[in-house]
């Protein structure tokens, strides 16, 4: 009996052997396309983590064997097979169907205007005053204009980081449109600087010199913020006593 026991236990399904610790990339890799609002490109992963193109194939493919990464064909746009789109498995993209309308009207503003990013940006405005009229917008200080600004971001799903050694710039290191803004960077970015800028205003602060640096450095786009009197830029040294 015990000889038999021990052919039918080899036989039949073995058990499910516990997984190996994820590396500490390739948790990177599904931090990014966790909390994303629509699958994301092999490109558009690259440029979030900075990881080299053969790296980050790499990680998505042993991803995906271990079932926490699934894959599919993107929509055929154009000539050349359609790439390939990844997203987790664990959960459904939150939002999907209102990143899938942002990306559309994205590319139908950058194909029929003469001036998508002007277009983007008044549309962005709109929204940043409308967002804060409804949080209940009064005029502050411009420091506290700034903060209300980087809560309303942080609200929206940009996690922005913010340092003292530098004030007047935040790092954006989530984006709610990443592969929208991959594709069409002059509408998506400036529709998002459009909303800063009219949230600035809308709190009594002046968004004269606020910038976006999409895609600035591995992992975060920087949004630089006008700076008030004494503050002194990133990077910025004195002239001396």
């Amino acid at each position: 009996m015990e000889n038999n026991r021990g052919v039918a236990a080899r036989s039949g399904p073995r058990p499910v052997a516990s997984a190996r610790p994820l590396s500490a990339a390739r948790k990177q890799v599904l931090e990014r396309l966790r909390d994303q609002p629509e699958p994301l490109t092999l490109a558009s992963l690259v440029t979030a983590t900075g990881l080299h193109e053969n790296t980050m194939r790499e990680h998505l493919t042993a991803l995906v064997r271990r079932g926490l990464v699934r894959r599919h064909r993107a929509e055929p746009v154009g000539r050349g097979r359609p790439a390939w789109l990844y997203e987790l498995t664990d959960e459904e993209p939150v939002g999907s169907e209102y990143a899938g309308l942002a990306a559309a009207l994205a590319t139908a503003v950058a194909r029929t205007s003469d001036d998508p990013a002007g277009v983007a940006a008044v549309a962005g405005e709109e929204w940043g005053r409308e967002l804060a009229r409804n949080r209940g917008a009064a005029p502050l200080s411009p420091g506290d204009a700034r903060g209300r600004v980087v809560d309303l971001l942080d609200d929206l799903g940009f996690t922005p980081e913010t340092s003292p050694a530098s004030p007047g710039e935040v790092r954006l290191t989530r984006c709610p449109l990443l592969e929208a803004a991959h594709r069409h960077p002059e509408v998506v970015c400036s529709v998002h600087l459009g909303i800063v800028r009219g949230a600035l205003a809308e709190y009594g602060a002046d968004p004269t010199g606020s910038t976006l640096l999409p895609f600035a450095e591995p992992g975060a786009c920087i949004l630089v913020l006008p700076l008030l009197d004494g503050e002194v830029a990133a990077g910025a040294t004195g002239s001396g006593p």
